[in-house]
Formats: structure tokens, sequence, C-alpha cells
């Protein structure tokens, strides 16, 4: 995926407030509008500046997109950095009126999952007048509940008409058992209400930080153990870390690598709960001292044993 410079394409530097963002784009879409222009590339280019009016007009997604940093170039091989848009506020629900029918992969990877339509957990529907963000919590959170405090970053419009972050701070409740991807709904911590009208909510959509151990699956959660030959082969009882605590796991003779065991109930506590699945891993020893290398030549002795005789070779 490449990286779009969507300042390069409006022919504009970083420096540009909103009303010179509106002008460029104006000027070149008349320019390049298929219905009009002679150029032999004007349907693409018409809408690649669609694209790229789509989200610097918006002081919010410009924001987030100035957040990737300076160090990119227009058709660089492009990853997002991890957690990039965790902690920033958006406004409203998906797309500001701009149609993503046929923007590039780099926009519907950075912008193309719209809020509109998503619910809370207790399945509130998200309306224009809140406010949504993601956060990153622990896995651990999930299992036991708990009160963290989060950042969140927004914008505001300068005097000069270019968009500047702003930040407040919140203390979240973490509802046990809540999900991945699911939303906590913050009452009137949305956008405030004009007028008489009332605030509208923030909703938070829930994302689980990198763990060193588990990984999740909607409801279930996976650790891969490392095991040694001779506990796959003859069957063991070791000690397992969980995430509510440490359990003693049977493994049965003659399990194989990649071995699935399941602890039913022990995943995230929703209801009804997930489970919580041990990948076994055969871990090798090395064959690093004397003794060591005995040992594997005493097995290679024992054993009749081929690994690639389903590939037909000896």
């Amino acid at each position: 995926m490449d990286y779009k410079d969507y300042y390069q394409i409006l022919g504009l530097n970083k420096e540009a407030n909103q009303d010179e963002i509106k002008r460029a784009y104006r000027k070149l879409a008349r320019k390049y509008h298929p219905d009009v222009s002679k150029e032999a590339n004007a349907e693409e280019r018409f809408k690649e500046l669609g694209e790229a009016y789509e989200v610097l007009k918006d002081p919010e997604k410009r924001a987030a997109y100035d957040q990737l940093g300076s160090n990119w170039k227009a058709g660089q091989e492009f990853h997002p950095p991890p957690g990039w848009d965790q902690g920033f506020e958006f406004h409203g629900g998906g797309f500001t009126g701009g149609d993503s029918f046929g923007f590039s992969d780099f926009f519907e990877t950075l912008f193309g999952r719209g809020y509109q339509g998503a619910t809370s957990a207790r399945g509130r529907e998200v309306k224009a007048a809140d406010t949504h963000a993601k956060i990153a919590i622990e896995l651990e959170d999930s299992y036991t509940g708990a009160a963290r405090t989060f950042t969140l970053k927004h914008t505001e419009l300068s005097p000069e008409g270019r968009p500047q972050l702003k930040s407040r701070t919140l203390n979240v409740r973490i509802p046990k058992g809540v999900r991945e991807g699911q939303f906590i709904r913050l009452a009137g911590q949305g956008e405030p209400g004009i007028g008489h009208n009332q605030p509208g909510d923030l909703f938070l959509e829930v994302t689980f930080a990198p763990h060193k151990l588990y990984k999740t699956e909607g409801n279930d959660v996976y650790l891969e153990l490392p095991v040694a030959p001779w506990e796959a082969a003859l069957g063991a009882t070791v000690k397992v870390p969980t995430p509510t605590g440490r359990v003693d796991l049977k493994i049965p003779p003659g399990s194989a690598d990649g071995r699935q065991l399941r602890l039913k109930g022990r995943g995230i506590p929703t209801k009804p709960p997930g489970d919580f699945y041990v990948v076994l891993s055969i871990a090798l020893p090395k064959a690093d001292s004397e003794a060591a290398k005995a040992a594997y030549e005493a097995m290679a002795k024992s054993f009749n044993f081929n690994p690639r005789a389903n590939l037909g070779v000896e």
C-alpha cells in the first residue's frame, strides 16, 4: 500500500488553512472534472483530488493524518503505526459528506471504517452529536473491570483557520467482560449542545493493548505454551498462566505440536463466557554439551523415525 501525500496532491504545504484547502480543491476540481477536462488522466486525477479533500477539509481527519508524521513520501510503502488513531476524538460518524467509493486502500485503511450505525455495549446508536475515540486497555481489565484514566486529543480551529490539537483527561470505568470492538458510552461527554439541546455522548471503542502472553479472538483467549518433547510424548501436568492466575494443565500423552487444549469458560467473562485455549509448541533443547549431544545420538538410534516420510524422500 502506497502512502498518499494529500497536501502534494492539492498543491499545498502543511501550513495551509481551511479556506486555502477549499480554494485549491475547487480550482483543481474544475480543471480535472471528467465532464469538461481534456486531460488524459482527468478521471483518475479528479478522484485523487476528492480523496485528498475528503481528509484535509475535515479538521479532525486532517489532524489525525498529520499525526502520521512528516517522514513519509508519496508512493512510499506504508503501514500505519500501531495504535496511530488511539485516543483521537472524532465528531459525528463516518465520512464527512464525501463518497468513499473508489478511494484508495490508503484512505480505507486510515478512515474507511465509519461509525454511523455503531452501537454501544448497551445497544444505543451513535448519533451525529456524539463523539467517538479508540482506547487501548489491558486484557486483564476485561477480566476484572477497572477504573482507568485516558487522555483524548481533539481539534479546534485556530484564528488562522488551521487545526490545532487540544486534549482532555477522563476517568473511565472499564466494565467487566468488555470485548475488543465494543463501545463504552460516557453520557454527556460528546459534542456540547447548542442552545437548549443536550450534549452528545462520547463512545470509546475498546481495543486490547498487545500482550506478551495472550491473543484474543472474539470472546476466546489463546496462549502459546512451550512444552518439552518428553512432556508432549509421555504426558505431563504443568503450570499454565491465565489472566486470573496459574492453573494446572494436564497434557495428554502423544500430543503433537499445535494441539489446542481448551479450558472452558476461562476466556473473556462475557455472557456466556469465552474459552481459554492453550496451543502446544514443542520446544527442542539445544545440543550444547557433550551429554546433550549423546542424548540426541541415543534418540536417533532408538527411533525408527523419518520426519520427511510424507515427502517421499529418505
